[in-house]
């Protein structure tokens, strides 16, 4: 039996970077044969692999990202591809071991509170949106830059550190650190925010119009590189004076006696619960 879904509806089937693991509890719920995701390769960086729940199993295969001259292959097996769609196409009407692909699994929503403003960072395929904004998550694509969808309907591309965990049925009076906690990339240093696919080191920073220098509570422990002697060491509840905004996300303040920078997603001005700056 050929499957009925389109190829060509990335969102669909691409749950971007997800464990073995995560995967296979993922298509073991499923009760029928033939559903399938694409994840990335934990191990090898570009390489994408298809599990596919395949009798009372999860098979899966890689499929290994060629380039050749100025042309991008996908080969899987001792089969290749122009792209992953022409590869999904033809394991619809072809067996991989006993069955063909039939459809994607069905994956929980999963919706996100965004934390500031975010305009965009000058990419067409970015997704603008305000403060206090719910948005449906689409895809993890990336470390830092996920695929979104607004209540409007409009999708795109959102930064990780703007956003945070939403749970609907907490009440949307609580303020955000009652309701949920921040969205974590798995990594101790958030910024500068980048995308493997274009060089995307620049962004807008929050929203925020305050004077300086301004007091800021660090929110989230960071241990810096051993030889970056400009970044600060943050520890939970420790106060910073913020003394530069920059437009890359790394701010500017002393700490303990020393100056040097850090990211923003780490600290929180004392006064930002109240601020009429922030309510703007």
């Amino acid at each position: 039996m050929a499957g009925s879904f389109d190829p060509y509806d990335k969102n669909s089937w691409f749950a971007g970077p997800m464990t073995r693991q995560e995967a296979t509890d993922l298509l073991m719920a499923e009760n029928d044969t033939g559903r399938f995701i694409v994840r990335n390769s934990s191990s090898i960086q570009g390489d994408l692999v298809l599990c596919v729940r395949e009798d009372n199993k999860v098979s899966h295969y890689i499929i290994n990202k060629i380039q050749q001259g100025d042309q991008t292959r996908f080969r899987i097996g001792d089969q290749m591809f122009p792209d992953v769609p022409s590869l999904l196409n033809f394991y619809k009407l072809h067996y991989l071991d006993t069955t063909p692909l039939i459809r994607p699994a069905e994956r929980k929503v999963e919706k996100v509170r965004a934390k500031y403003d975010f305009t965009g960072s000058g990419d067409a395929d970015d997704l603008p949106f305000k403060r206090g904004e719910i948005l449906t998550i689409i895809s993890k694509d990336e470390e830092q830059w996920w695929t979104g969808r607004s209540s409007l309907g409009l999708t795109g591309s959102i930064p990780v550190p703007y956003v945070e965990k939403y749970d609907e049925s907490q009440l949307d009076g609580q303020n955000s650190q009652g309701l949920s906690s921040p969205v974590q990339s798995g990594s101790s240093q958030l910024l500068p925010i980048s995308r493997s696919s274009s060089e995307r080191n620049r962004y807008n920073t929050p929203n925020i119009q305050r004077k300086l220098p301004a007091l800021a509570r660090v929110k989230q422990a960071r241990v810096p590189n051993a030889y970056d002697k400009t970044a600060l060491k943050l520890e939970v509840g420790e106060v910073v004076k913020v003394t530069k905004i920059n437009i890359n996300g790394q701010w500017e303040g002393e700490l303990r006696g020393k100056t040097g920078h850090f990211p923003f997603t780490h600290v929180e001005f004392i006064d930002s619960e109240n601020s009429e700056e922030d309510e703007s």
